[in-house]
C-alpha cells in the first residue's frame, strides 16, 4: 500500500501553493487517472511521488518504508521498484527494442551492463517475455528510432516491467500519438494493472480517463477536487475542473 499525507508543494519567492495538502491511499492494481485543468498540479504531484521534486511537507510511506525519512535509502527503493514514463520517451536510436529493455535506465542496472551491454540468459529471456506480453515480440531486433511513437512508449513500459517496476507513473504518456495508438497504450497499462497487479498513476484525458480507469482523481489549483471510482464523470463533477 502507499500513503501520501498532507503533501504540499510550494514554490518560488512567495511560497506559492502548486500542491496543497494532498492526501492518498493507493492500493496494489490500481489504475488511478488524474484529470483536470493545465496548472492544476497533476504533473507536479506525479513527479514529487516519483522524487523528482522536494516535498515542501508531508509523509510519504510505501509498504513499511518510510520514503522521506529514509533518505538515500528510500529514494533507492523509488528508483528500483517505480518507473517514471515521460511524454516522448528517451530510448537510443540505434540500440534495438530488445537491448533497450535489457539495459534498462539508470539506477536499475548495474553499471557494468550499462557500459558493456552484456545480460545473462535468463536476463534475455525474460526481456523476450515482456515484449511478447505487450506485442512487440516481431519489434525485438528493430532499432528504437524506426519505431513508432506507440510502440516507443510501449518499449519504455516493458522496460520498466523487466527491471521489477511494481508502480508505474505516466505523465501524459500519449501525447503526440494517433488517437488508436494512444489507446493502446492505455490498454496494455490497464491490461497490466489486472494481469500483473501493477499500479499505475497517469495523467490522461478525460475520455480515455472515464473508459479505462479504476479511479479517477479530479485536482484543481493543486487540490484534489474529487476522488472517486472509474466511470463517467457527473455534471457537477466535470464543473469542478474548469
Amino acid at each position: 500500500m502507499i500513503q501520501i499525507d498532507n503533501l504540499t508543494k510550494a514554490v518560488g519567492e512567495h511560497k506559492t501553493k502548486v500542491l496543497d495538502h494532498i492526501s492518498l491511499e493507493i492500493q496494489h492494481g490500481e489504475m488511478i487517472a488524474l484529470v483536470g485543468p493545465s496548472g492544476s498540479g497533476k504533473s507536479m504531484l506525479l513527479k514529487c511521488l516519483a522524487m523528482k521534486e522536494s516535498w515542501t511537507e508531508g509523509s510519504f510511506r510505501v509498504g513499511d518504508t518510510d520514503i522521506i525519512k529514509a533518505g538515500f535509502s528510500g529514494k533507492r527503493k523509488l528508483s528500483k521498484e517505480w518507473s517514471y514514463l515521460e511524454q516522448s520517451p528517451q530510448l537510443h536510436p540505434e540500440r534495438t527494442a530488445l537491448k533497450t529493455v535489457l539495459i534498462g535506465q539508470m539506477g536499475q542496472t548495474p553499471i557494468w551492463r550499462m557500459v558493456t551491454g552484456m545480460v545473462r540468459s535468463d536476463d534475455y529471456m525474460g526481456a523476450m517475455d515482456v515484449l511478447e506480453t505487450l506485442g512487440l515480440l516481431d519489434k525485438a531486433h528493430q532499432k528504437a528510432g524506426t519505431l513508432s511513437g506507440g510502440e516507443k512508449q510501449r518499449v519504455a513500459i516493458a522496460r520498466a516491467l523487466a527491471h521489477g517496476a511494481k508502480v508505474i507513473l505516466a505523465d501524459e504518456p500519449i501525447t503526440g500519438l494517433d488517437p488508436r495508438s494512444g489507446e493502446d497504450v492505455i490498454k496494455t497499462l490497464r491490461g497490466l494493472c489486472t494481469s500483473e497487479r501493477l499500479t499505475v498513476i497517469s495523467v490522461i484525458p478525460l475520455e480515455l480517463a472515464e473508459r479505462y480507469a479504476t479511479r479517477i482523481i479530479g485536482l484543481q489549483e493543486g487540490r484534489i477536487m474529487f476522488d472517486i471510482k472509474g466511470r463517467r464523470l457527473t455534471g457537477p463533477e466535470r464543473s469542478k475542473l474548469i
